[in-house]
C-alpha cells in the first residue's frame, strides 16, 4: 500500500481535524485518484466514516467512476444517493452522454424534472452532447424555456448538436446570435463548416479567428483533405508551422491524406522525417495510427517500397495496417505478392475483416486472377462466415469484366444477394464498353436510366461505346441527355511532382509558366516515337472529326505534357512519377511503354484504376488494366 494510503486508511486523524478538513482531504484524494483499487479503498473510508451521502464526495466519486470506466458504479451510488442535488443529476446525465448512451442520458434528465430538479447550464450542455437532432430541438426549447439558451456554454452546445445532425442553418442562426463566442464555440462551427463541405465559409471562419489552438488548424486542414482540396491542406500545414504551431497525430494523418491524393512522395516523405527527428518534442511518433497512414501515402505515391519498410517496422500491427499494404500490392498489380501478404497475415492469427477481401480480391482483379479470385471470395462465406456485401460483388464483376467474361459478370449481377448499386452497374458497363458487348452495355444503360441510377459516368461510358462502335447518332443522343439533365464529363488531368511542387495539367494545356519549352519536348518526344513505328492509336479518340485532327488531339493528352515537363525537369535516370484522374487510354498507354525505353527512365503512373510501372517498353499490367 502506497504512503498516500496508509496515511488516510490506517491512521486515525489528528483530534484537532475539523469534519470539513476530512471532507476536504478525502474530496482532494478522490481527485488524485487514477485506478481503480484506490478508489474503491476510497469508498470504503467514506462507509467506515459515515460519509457515503454528503454531497461533494458523492459527487466526485460518481464523476471519477465514470472516468475510469466504472459506469455501473456510478449509477449504483447515484441510485443510493437520497434527494440527489442538480449537480449529482447533471454528473449523472454526463456520464450516459459521454458514453454515447443518448437515450438513457434523456431518461435520467425526464426523471430529473419529475422530481422537481432544476437544471442549469451545465445539465443542457452536457445533456446535449450525445443528442440527435429531435431531441436537440427539445432540449433547445428547455434552455428557452429556462431561459439559459444565451449561456456560452448552452448556446455553444446546442450549435455543437445541430451541427453533428446535419441542420447546418440552425446551427448557423444560433452561432450569429451568440453575444459573445469563445475558441470552443468558434471551433464548433469551423468544424460544421469543414465537416459539411462547405470550405468558404470555413475559410473566412478561420481566417477571422484571432487566437488559433492546434485543433483549429486541424480541422481546416482535415476540411480540405476530405472535400477533394489536397494542395489547400498543404498549403495550410505549412502555414502553421511557420505559424510555430505543434502539430498532433490528427494533423499528420490528414497532411499524409493529402499527400496520397495528390501522388505527392516526395513531400510525404519530408513528413515521415518530419515526424521521426521531431515526435518527441511535438508528441507525434510513429504509432500504429501514424504508421498505417504512412504506408497508405507510401502506396497511393508509388512508393511501394517505401510502405513496406515502415509495415515491418510497425509492432503490433492490426488488421487495418495489413488491409492497407495488401491494397497497395493490389493497385499496383502485384496480385500474387498481395496474396502472399493476406496469407501471411492469416497466419500470424489476424482476423481479416470485410475490407481485407476487398482489398485481396481487387489485387486478384488487377491481376487477372480469376481462378484465385473465385477461391478468396467463397473463403469469405465458407471459412469466415461473411456474407458478400455489394463491394465484394462488385470487386468480382471487376474482375471477370476485366478478363472478358462479361456475360458470367452479368449473371453474377442477377443472382446477386443484395441490391446492386450505381457503381457496380457502371463496373458492368465499362466491361462492356472495353470488351465491345454493345448489345448488353444498352441493356444495362436502360436499366440504369429507368431506374434513375444513371450518372455523369455511365453516361460518358454509353458516349464512348457508341463512338467506339461508330454509332454517332447515338453519341448526340447521349450527349443531348447529358446536357439536359446538367451532368458534365469529368475533364482529365494529370500531376507531377517536382521539386516538392506539384504541377497539374489538362489536356492541351497553355497554362503553365514553361509551355513552350513543354510543347518543344512533345514535338522532339514525337519524333523518337514515329522513329520507332510509333503509330497514334486514332480509335480511342470518340469524336466524329478527321484523322489528323484526332492526332492532334492525342498529342495534347495531360498525361503526355506532365511527362514532358518530368523529363524536362529531372536529371537523368530519375523515376517520373505521374497522377491521373481518369484512367489512362490505350494510346497514352502505349506512348508511355516506348518512352520508358527511349529515356531508359522508369515512369509510373496512378491513373483511377490502378498503377501502371513502366520500364524499358513494357508495363506492370501486362497491358491488362
Amino acid at each position: 500500500m502506497s504512503p498516500i494510503q496508509v496515511s488516510v486508511f490506517t491512521t486515525a486523524p489528528p483530534s484537532a481535524t475539523s469534519a470539513s478538513g476530512q471532507v476536504d482531504n478525502l474530496a482532494l484524494l478522490i481527485d488524485k485518484s487514477k485506478s481503480i483499487n484506490h478508489l474503491l479503498q476510497i469508498h470504503a473510508a467514506l462507509l467506515r466514516r459515515g460519509l457515503h451521502h454528503h454531497p461533494i464526495l458523492n459527487f466526485k466519486l460518481q464523476r471519477s467512476y465514470t472516468s475510469l470506466g466504472l459506469l455501473h458504479h456510478s449509477v449504483t451510488l447515484f441510485h443510493r444517493t437520497p434527494a440527489p442535488n442538480v449537480f449529482l443529476w447533471t454528473s449523472i446525465i454526463n456520464a450516459h452522454a459521454h458514453s454515447g448512451l443518448c437515450d438513457c442520458a434523456l431518461s435520467y434528465y425526464a426523471q430529473m424534472l419529475a422530481h422537481h430538479v432544476q437544471p442549469n447550464a451545465f445539465t443542457l450542455s452536457s445533456l446535449l452532447k450525445g443528442c440527435t437532432l429531435e431531441p436537440t430541438t427539445v432540449v433547445h426549447s428547455h434552455a428557452l424555456k429556462l431561459g439559459l439558451s444565451s449561456d456560452l456554454y448552452v448556446s455553444t452546445s446546442l450549435v455543437d448538436a445541430y451541427a453533428r445532425g446535419g441542420d447546418v442553418v440552425s446551427a448557423q442562426k444560433l452561432f450569429d446570435a451568440m453575444p459573445e463566442r469563445s475558441l470552443v464555440s468558434l471551433t464548433v462551427m469551423l468544424t460544421c463548416y469543414a465537416k459539411h463541405g462547405m470550405l468558404r465559409e470555413a475559410q473566412l471562419l478561420f481566417e477571422e479567428m484571432g487566437v488559433k489552438d492546434v485543433v483549429c488548424w486541424n480541422v481546416m486542414i482535415d476540411g480540405y483533405a476530405q472535400h477533394g482540396c489536397p494542395n489547400e491542406a498543404l498549403v495550410l500545414f505549412r502555414e502553421m508551422l511557420g505559424k510555430k504551431v505543434r502539430p498532433n497525430d490528427i494533423t499528420v494523418l490528414a497532411v499524409l491524406s493529402s499527400c496520397g491524393q495528390l501522388g505527392a512522395l516526395e513531400c510525404g516523405r519530408w513528413v515521415h522525417s518530419y515526424v521521426e527527428n521531431n515526435g518527441v518534442g511535438v508528441g507525434v511518433k510513429v504509432n500504429l495510427r501514424v504508421g498505417t497512414a504512412l504506408v497508405d501515402m507510401y502506396c497511393k505515391c508509388g512508393g511501394l517500397d517505401d510502405a513496406r519498410k515502415v509495415f515491418d517496422e510497425m509492432e503490433g500491427k492490426d488488421v487495418v495496417a495489413w488491409n492497407s499494404l495488401i491494397m497497395g500490392y493490389g493497385i499496383h498489380g502485384f496480385g500474387d505478392e498481395a496474396l502472399q501478404l493476406f496469407h501471411e497475415m492469416l497466419c500470424v492469427g489476424v482476423r481479416p475483416s470485410d475490407i481485407t477481401f476487398v482489398a485481396v480480391l481487387t489485387a486478384c482483379a488487377h491481376a487477372g486472377l480469376v481462378g484465385k479470385g473465385w477461391e478468396v471470395f467463397d473463403l469469405m462465406r465458407d471459412r469466415y462466415e461473411m456474407e458478400p456485401k455489394v463491394e465484394h460483388y462488385g470487386c468480382m464483376v471487376n474482375l471477370l469484366g476485366r478478363a472478358g467474361r462479361v456475360r458470367e459478370a452479368y449473371d453474377l449481377v442477377r443472382s446477386m444477394e443484395v441490391e446492386p448499386d450505381s457503381i457496380l452497374w457502371g463496373t458492368l458497363l465499362w466491361a462492356c464498353r472495353i470488351h465491345n458487348d454493345v448489345s448488353l452495355g444498352e441493356e444495362v444503360a436502360k436499366f440504369l436510366v429507368s431506374n434513375d441510377l444513371d450518372t455523369s459516368g455511365t453516361c460518358v461510358l454509353v458516349s464512348n461505346m457508341y463512338a467506339a462502335a461508330r454509332n454517332w447518332d447515338g453519341v448526340a443522343k447521349v450527349r443531348s441527355f447529358m446536357k439536359g439533365s446538367g451532368a458534365e464529363k469529368e475533364p482529365g488531368c494529370s500531376s507531377i511532382e517536382v521539386d516538392h511542387r506539384v504541377h497539374e495539367f489538362l489536356a492541351g494545356d497553355l497554362r503553365h509558366r514553361r509551355s513552350k519549352d513543354i510543347y518543344s519536348m512533345l514535338e522532339e518526344m514525337n519524333c523518337w516515337l514515329k522513329a520507332r513505328g510509333y503509330t497514334p492509336k486514332i480509335d480511342v479518340v470518340l469524336h466524329d472529326i478527321g484523322e489528323q485532327q484526332k492526332e492532334q488531339s492525342l498529342e495534347v493528352h495531360s498525361e503526355k505534357l506532365a511527362l514532358a515537363f518530368g523529363l524536362l525537369s529531372t536529371s537523368p535516370g530519375t523515376t517520373v512519377k505521374i497522377i491521373k484522374n481518369l484512367r489512362v487510354c490505350l494510346d497514352c498507354h502505349a506512348v508511355m511503354k516506348m518512352m520508358s525505353k527511349i529515356s531508359g527512365r522508369k515512369i509510373i503512373m496512378r491513373d483511377r484504376n490502378r498503377f501502371h510501372h513502366f520500364e524499358n517498353g513494357s508495363c506492370s499490367c501486362g497491358d491488362y488494366w
